[in-house]
């Protein structure tokens, strides 16, 4: 369905479940996009700013969208979105919200700091991939990024 391997997601989860859970569902998707897994918020921003392990990374080969927890260790993912938004590198790169954060503060606080988007992990599997679904199709297809 989405094959464009040039467009990468950036996952940025530390639960390993809900990594497996969420790559299982890009695969029953058939979203084949490489997706880089971060497992907490330094280790992001290290990729996305190439420092770090990520030193010799071509900034060039950004992400197409970011999929960002919410709890994670080292530097949360409110503090990633705002070190993301502050920066003009990557101001502009969309960034989704994926939490299972039912607190309304997180939610305000998400779209205050500049996320495109939240979503809440839905607890069914088979909901999940309809999510992922959704989400593949209007951020890897649909929508026309600013670097495009």
């Amino acid at each position: 369905m989405f094959n464009d391997t040039s467009k990468i997601i950036l996952l940025v989860e530390d639960n390993p479940d809900d990594v497996a859970l969420t790559l299982r569902a890009f695969k029953k998707n058939k979203i084949m996009n490489t997706v880089v897994v971060a497992k907490d918020g330094a280790e992001a921003l290290d990729y996305l700013f190439c420092t770090g392990e990520y030193a010799d990374r071509d900034i060039k080969d950004s992400p197409q969208i970011v999929l960002l927890d919410l709890k994670l260790p080292k530097i949360n993912g409110l503090e990633v979105l705002k070190k993301i938004r502050e920066d003009d590198r990557t101001k502009l790169l969309p960034v989704i919200i994926l939490t299972s954060s039912k607190e309304q503060q997180d939610l305000l606080d998400g779209y205050s700091l500049g996320a495109n988007s939240y979503i809440r992990k839905p607890v069914d599997f088979n909901q999940f991939i309809e999510a992922v679904r959704q989400l593949g199709l209007y951020w890897l297809v649909l929508n026309i990024g600013p670097t495009e």
